[in-house]
């Protein structure tokens, strides 16, 4: 990403902060390069298992020109998609939990490494955010991906 898109991404990002401006100077001197926002005002995230979310994605990129933000933990265990406020509140899926109204999360610094969480995919700074129905249609896809390798 070049840094005027993260400088955007940054500034979408904080928009949701109590006080954007203080989250803001504050992320960008924090030697971890994570903060914490909070979800289910711009966006709300659907996490699953590292081992669905990476086929997941992989159906995501191959039909989709750019999904939206996409987030993994250290070492991959689990995986965050970024996906419109209120979302969660209507969610039923086994083994996908997720992140709204009145929950924070740890976000990573654009374009910045932390050794932690980071972006698999970044957000755009448009506010680009993945449809839940063709998220949930790309879940179904990856997990019967995964069922028929473990078939071989």
């Amino acid at each position: 990403m070049d840094p005027t898109g993260d400088k955007r991404a940054v500034e979408w990002l904080v928009s949701v902060a109590p006080d954007p401006e203080a989250c803001r100077f504050e992320w960008e001197r924090n030697p971890l390069g994570v903060t914490l926002l909070p979800a289910g005002l711009a966006w709300d995230v659907l996490i699953v298992p590292g081992d669905l979310g990476h086929p997941t994605l992989d159906v995501l990129t191959s039909c989709l020109d750019r999904p939206g933000p996409v987030l993994a933990d250290f070492g991959e265990g689990r995986m965050g998609f970024f996906v419109p406020p209120g979302t969660t509140a209507r969610w039923l899926g086994t083994g996908v939990r997720g992140a709204g109204r009145g929950t924070w999360i740890v976000v990573p610094y654009p374009g910045r490494y932390t050794g932690g969480t980071r972006w698999l995919v970044p957000p755009d700074g448009d506010g680009t955010l993945t449809d839940p129905g063709v998220l949930e249609l790309a879940l179904h896809e990856a997990a019967a991906r995964v069922a028929g390798a473990g078939d071989g």
